[in-house]
């Protein structure tokens, strides 16, 4: 399965924290967007497609001289620029925030073999994220529990299913200051 690691948004809530274009933030002397491709590389992913736009210029180039195959994002959002994406990879394709440095590549497997044809969001409890401390911009409620997307996803063909995943490296998708913060902490 290939992987498409989503890394050409603003970042504009991180800011003031990040000096740079955010997927190229260090968390442990490591952008961001590294980290997350070093864990796909030692997964089972095939390919790695990173999608930039003009709003990550400096990623662009850092994906490329990752070997990294470069899709072109719109600019206008995650959703334009993931519909870019699976026109380009196709189906069924595993989707990856960059803000995510804690990515294990078990936990990247897990997703795949999980997703058998099918369309994964892969969730974390929401209490999870406020107990690390982790900010939680968006949450929904499913069977019961108020869940939080990880930015680790598969879009499949068939069924589309939520599975939660007690993960603390899930949890900590580095959106605001605090987020990084936490995310440098538990990278030591």
């Amino acid at each position: 399965m290939d992987a498409v690691l989503m890394c050409g948004g603003a970042g504009s809530r991180l800011e003031p924290a990040a000096a740079a274009e955010k997927p190229l933030v260090p968390v442990g002397g490591v952008p961001m967007v590294e980290r997350v491709r070093r864990a796909l590389a030692a997964s089972r992913v095939k390919r790695v497609h990173a999608v930039a736009s003009t709003r990550t210029p400096r990623t662009r180039e850092w994906a490329e001289s990752a070997d990294c195959e470069v899709i072109d994002g719109t600019g206008e959002g995650y959703v334009a620029d993931l519909d870019r994406a699976l026109d380009a990879v196709g189906r069924p394709a595993l989707t990856v925030a960059a803000d995510l440095p804690l990515l294990a590549p078990g936990t990247v497997d897990r997703a795949i073999d999980g997703a058998n044809g099918d369309s994964l969001a892969i969730c974390v409890p929401a209490d999870l994220k406020r107990d690390l401390g982790a900010s939680v911009d968006t949450s929904f409620e499913h069977d019961g529990r108020e869940l939080a997307p990880s930015g680790l996803n598969v879009v499949g063909e068939g069924e589309d299913r939520v599975v939660v995943r007690d993960d603390e490296r899930l949890a900590v998708n580095v959106n605001r200051p605090g987020d990084l913060e936490l995310a440098r902490e538990l990278a030591e």
